[in-house]
């Protein structure tokens, strides 16, 4: 199938690296699906961050395949790493788990009180769950599975018999030497580099080198199951290796031809399966940047096993508001799974689509969600009314759906604001929500509250889990009788133009040009009258009026918008709390 070109002026991100992974399939494996692929590690929540190294391919994949292509996006679960250190807040885990150091993810019990049968499927199951709300089609593949049924049995042989070559590549970069052994719990040589690390399965490992030698392979001990295992010999023609546990002092020797309980060290098991997998698109994080990274050394490494280097972009951190950068290392972090309890699949795809991967960005779980859904549902508008930029209008299709078809959406996309708002007020009553959501728009009144599903539950999500409780809104039972007779004539004038005008301004519409309104005619000026045409005291008339308002419904100086306030808190009630 020819290229399909594209104009790089008028295009995204997405559409460029599509051109260059089409264009370089063609040249390594002509008329064979284009493969690109992702590597994660379950070795605790799989956060935010690791995304992108899931959305970045994907996004490129989905596009391929827009135009046409048959893609594999190969997502490895890089499950047969070690455990490599006791995780903080993750319930129930402490201190006594450390005797599960070095043994592989898959080998660990699962945390107290799971459904799975290990470490590894725990943590494997929030994330394969949030990729299929988003969309995201790949092939997953279990390394455990693939280094235990000995299918790099080849690749592994291959690797030893050729180590001096690996060592000599690796020798390029060394900085010190490696130590004879590792006590349990003890960071391996490179750990630092690949705790950094943002996807690509860099459990920590050292890369191969002791006093006996270099040797590639690193077995898992056949009496205490941990990696901390030191490789003392090997024959080539006989595959016999020898090795022993510096955990438990165990020692046997094996026919690595016939062993399947140990795995290739992480900068020979990478470029391995590129070169096993014919990756021709893969991202890595921004750590593997640096000389002698991961990235780069497979570089040299993958020629070695018959391959090439993927192309792919190395991509920038992801944060979330308020919090620094995240690593997997520690609990507590937003995954996936988090991000979309509060919001919808599509502005979670927007949030990596719009930038390129090479641009750091921050998710929000605070105040600035909704912010972010303002220009999410602006630029929807842009794409309806045809004003959208085509850079954005790619975006936007990108995130809204797939090449197998758009994702499952809101019928009725109501100001993720607004809907906040009502449920912080209603508690999630929903006879009360539907009430006060429908009279946002008296003539198209909402006829059930599946029409704003599931962007309500996602906002009620949000008040529920995010917003602390000093500052949920709790509207006032009984009016605050002292501030209402203490205001000058001024201030009850301001509260009677309201409640004059409440009835016939009934709606979201009607409120704000009520509530906006009642300075300016006080102020002399028509409701009417635009910025332009008022003087800079009456924002300041505005903002008083507001702050009495607040105070006399919520006891507060702030809360929701004011219009949907007083819709939320309906007529009579608000007569009730503003008058003496």
């Amino acid at each position: 199938m020819p290229i399909v070109a594209q104009s790089t002026e008028t295009t995204d991100w997405v559409s460029r690296f599509a051109d260059e992974v089409i264009e370089e399939s063609e040249r390594r494996a002509p008329g064979k699906p284009v493969v690109v692929a992702s590597g994660l590690s379950p070795s605790g929540p799989i956060h935010l961050g690791n995304l992108r190294e899931v959305m970045t391919p994907h996004l490129v994949a989905d596009e391929i395949r827009r135009r046409g292509y048959t893609v594999r996006h190969l997502i490895s679960w890089d499950d047969y790493d070690r455990y490599r250190k006791v995780p903080a807040g993750i319930a129930g885990i402490d201190a006594s788990w450390a005797e599960h150091i070095g043994k592989p993810l898959t080998s660990v019990p699962a945390p107290a009180g799971s459904a799975y049968p290990n470490w590894a499927e725990h943590f494997k199951a929030a994330m394969t769950e949030a990729l299929a709300d988003l969309g995201v089609e790949y092939d997953g593949i279990s390394q455990t599975e693939q280094y235990t049924s000995g299918a790099y049995r080849e690749q592994i042989l291959f690797a030893m018999k050729h180590r001096g070559d690996i060592d000599a590549i690796l020798e390029q970069y060394r900085t010190k030497k490696a130590p004879a052994k590792k006590q349990q719990g003890q960071k391996p040589v490179d750990e630092a580099e690949l705790e950094a690390a943002e996807g690509s399965g860099a459990a920590a490992e050292d890369d191969g080198s002791s006093t006996s030698g270099y040797y590639p392979y690193k077995p898992y001990c056949g009496q205490c199951g941990t990696d901390l295992t030191t490789v003392t010999s090997y024959d080539d023609e006989t595959t016999e290796l020898t090795y022993t546990c510096a955990a438990c002092d165990f020692s046997e020797t094996v026919r690595l031809s016939e062993f399947n309980r140990g795995k290739l060290v992480w900068k020979v098991d990478w470029p391995m399966r590129w070169a096993h997998e014919g990756v021709v698109f893969e991202p890595s994080g921004v750590d593997h940047s640096s000389p002698g990274s991961s990235f780069q050394v497979g570089g040299q490494i993958v020629g070695l096993f018959g391959g090439k280097q993927p192309i792919g972009p190395m991509y920038a951190f992801v944060g979330i508001s308020g919090m620094a950068k995240m690593s997997s290392s520690k609990g507590g972090v937003p995954t996936a799974a988090d991000a979309l309890q509060i919001m919808e699949p599509q502005l979670l795809r927007w949030l990596y689509a719009r930038r390129r991967p090479n641009q750091s960005f921050k998710i929000a779980f605070d105040q600035e969600i909704q912010r972010l859904y303002d220009e999410w549902d602006k630029l929807a508008g842009k794409v309806a009314d045809g004003s959208v930029l085509p850079a954005d209008a790619a975006a936007y299709s990108r995130a809204v759906g797939t090449a197998a078809g758009e994702l499952p959406r809101t019928p009725r996309p109501m100001a993720y604001r607004t809907l906040a708002s009502v449920a912080d007020i209603t508690a999630g009553a929903e006879d009360q929500t539907l009430r006060i959501l429908s009279e946002l728009d008296p003539e198209n009144p909402l006829a059930s509250l599946d029409e704003v599903r599931p962007r309500l539950d996602k906002a009620e999500t949000w008040i529920n889990t995010q917003v602390p409780a000093e500052e949920r809104t709790v509207v006032r039972d009984e009016p605050d009788v002292e501030l209402i007779t203490s205001l000058d004539e001024e201030g009850r004038e301001s509260l009677r133009l309201l409640l004059d005008g409440l009835e016939r301004n009934w709606s979201l519409d009607g409120l704000t040009h009520l509530v906006y309104g009642v300075p300016k005619v006080q102020a002399g000026f028509s409701a009417d009258a635009t910025a332009k045409e008022l003087p800079a005291e009456i924002k300041v008339a505005q903002r008083t009026f507001f702050a009495r308002l607040y105070h006399l419904l919520v006891g507060r100086d702030t809360g929701p918008r004011l219009p949907t306030l007083l819709l939320a808190v309906g007529q009579d009630r608000v007569r009730k709390l503003l008058s003496a």
